[in-house]
């Protein structure tokens, strides 16, 4: 049985940089740390998680516009580039435009705020963070809407990919990717796109595998990236519901992790690296990030891989109402479930053309 880290992964361990394979030949890191903590930490708190995390040897960050914490990961990232051996091209760092950036324009001006903030001369990936042009402030609550919302609306968002596909032109930006997207966005948007996306941003985690998605991205060569490979268990307090499963509880988690002497938390990224895609775990503590970039070493027998393809529950936890528009029914309507982009009255409504 070959498995993708087999085919796509160089067989380095984490800290001497092992790294996958891009559509267009670039490496990236097999794991990478994330900076989403604004809910809990401050800038500060993640900025030092940051920096431990580039000297004990994650070489892969994800940022974002919306974290608001660029600045201060980038003095980070300068304080490690200039009291080490290090240079910038032993780095990847990514970012996102946000919902407010979808306007060609905007786009571009965010992007060139990330490669100003985080002071890297240039991104290595840049994704659009969610389809919709949906605006909320930080910490809004679950039932907030943006009084202009709308639907996915697909040649609106191919005016923003090719603002950003500008951005690749000038040599600002190695790759594109998406985010938040579907079978159905991703298709179209691999049909249309000038430059296709190498990577696509998803929530990936062993009670929520998104298999068929995952296999499309396979298909085109896109690179899947995993956010909450955890199960998120640190989210917000509004992203929580009843029915949510929680991943290092699960059983079948929980006994194969006792099998290798380690944390649940370490095999759901060994889970990752082993299955393919690119774990981001967020931790601004000293022990949880070095026993992540571990983690990433673990290598799991067919069996138990097998047994971990078996704890798939459905169970996303990353729900999205906040980016409903009016005439949406719930956060389903996020997520063309029935294969289906919805319109302006959800479901069984004209899709959002224009």
């Amino acid at each position: 049985m070959t498995h993708a880290l087999d085919a796509h992964a160089e067989r380095p361990s984490a800290q001497t940089g092992a790294r996958r394979r891009l559509a267009g030949g670039a490496g990236i890191p097999v794991i990478g740390a994330g900076t989403f903590g604004s809910d809990r930490y401050d800038a500060e708190t993640v900025a030092a998680g940051v920096e431990h995390a580039l000297r004990a040897g994650f070489r892969l960050l994800d940022c974002a516009s919306v974290y608001g914490n660029e600045p201060l990961v980038g003095e980070a990232i300068r304080d490690v580039l200039g009291s080490t051996e290090l240079t910038r091209a032993d780095l990847f760092v990514m970012s996102k435009i946000w919902n407010d950036a979808h306007e060609p324009a905007d786009a571009v001006d965010s992007v060139l705020t990330s490669i100003d903030d985080l002071g890297v001369g240039y991104l290595d990936a840049v994704f659009v963070h969610w389809p919709f042009p949906n605006h909320h402030a930080p910490l809004a609550a679950t039932d907030a809407r943006d009084a202009s919302a709308r639907p996915y609306i697909h040649a609106e968002f191919m005016r923003t990919w090719a603002a950003l596909e500008s951005l690749v032109d000038r040599g600002l930006v190695r790759h594109l990717g998406t985010s938040n997207v579907t079978i159905a966005k991703l298709s179209r948007i691999v049909r249309d796109a000038r430059i296709q996306p190498a990577l696509n941003e998803m929530e990936l985690h062993p009670c929520f595998q998104q298999p068929e998605l995952f296999r499309l991205c396979l298909d085109h060569n896109i690179q899947p990236i995993g956010y909450s490979p955890l199960g998120s268990p640190s989210r917000p307090v509004r992203d929580r519901t009843d029915t949510d499963v929680s991943d290092v509880d699960h059983p079948v988690v929980v006994s194969i992790a006792a099998d290798h002497g380690v944390h649940p938390a370490a095999i759901c990224l060994a889970w990752a690296v082993n299955r393919g895609h690119i774990p981001i775990p967020f931790a601004v503590k000293s022990a949880q990030i070095e026993a992540n970039l571990r983690a990433a070493e673990i290598r799991l027998t067919p069996h138990e891989l097998e047994e971990l393809r078996g704890v798939e529950r459905n169970s996303r936890l990353i729900k999205g109402q906040v980016f409903l528009w009016p005439g949406s029914a719930d956060w389903l309507d996020l997520w063309d479930v029935d294969g289906t982009i919805p319109g302006w009255g959800g479901y069984g409504t004209p899709e959002a053309e224009g």
